[in-house]
């Protein structure tokens, strides 16, 4: 059996859980255009190194080809990925 050596000692807390709102800096339609942006998505799958984020946009590899079921995979230390950020919402004031 082969001993396995840590450098440190394995965290137990997850980065991201299934249901998680996440940015992915990826590129997507906006408004008829396809752009490369920041995208809020929902962690959709959990594994050892990687995450699954599933959009309610069109979503493209990079090489141009449209993901047909919105989900992109990304690894967990991904600088393309995100905890999403809480936008706040300008109040309408009635007169």
């Amino acid at each position: 059996m082969v001993d396995l050596y840590f450098r440190s000692t394995p965290d137990a807390r997850e980065a991201y859980k299934v249901g998680d709102q996440v940015e992915v800096f990826c590129d997507h339609d906006k408004n008829g255009d396809r752009i490369r942006d920041w995208l809020i998505g929902t962690v959709v799958q959990v594994e050892s190194k990687m995450i699954a984020v599933q959009f309610q946009e069109n979503v493209y590899l990079t090489d141009g080809w449209m993901v047909p079921d919105h989900v992109l995979w990304y690894p967990k230390d991904s600088n393309n990925v995100r905890v999403a950020r809480r936008r706040k919402r300008s109040r309408v004031r009635s007169r």
